[in-house]
């Protein structure tokens, strides 16, 4: 039970380092899982690319397809409205960090 509800909320820590990480340059995938990874987020590909469809279909990332190397590698960006999303997430973070410090 305590591994179903921490995934719920943890998901929404992880829409908001997609959306900073696609607002600082273009990303992808695979580079997304290991930045996840490194702050401790042990999630599968089977889980982050619905999570980056779901965010370009709300308006939050656009996606580049770019050949590397023969294949086909999509790269998403921030749109204006995840940028926008991400300054209300950033705030919002903020006043909930300030209140639940130890």
């Amino acid at each position: 039970m305590e591994e179903k509800t921490l995934r719920k909320l943890f998901l929404g820590f992880i829409q908001i380092h997609i959306l900073h990480h696609a607002l600082e340059h273009p990303i992808y995938g695979v580079w997304m899982l290991e930045e996840l990874r490194e702050h401790g987020y042990n999630i599968s590909t089977g889980t982050l690319y619905p999570i980056l469809h779901s965010m370009e279909a709300d308006g939050l990332l656009t996606k580049e397809n770019k050949n590397v190397e023969g294949k086909i590698r999509k790269y998403y960006t921030a749109t204006e409205k995840g940028q926008i999303v991400l300054s209300e997430a950033r705030a919002k973070a903020y006043e909930l960090f300030k209140e639940i410090k130890e």
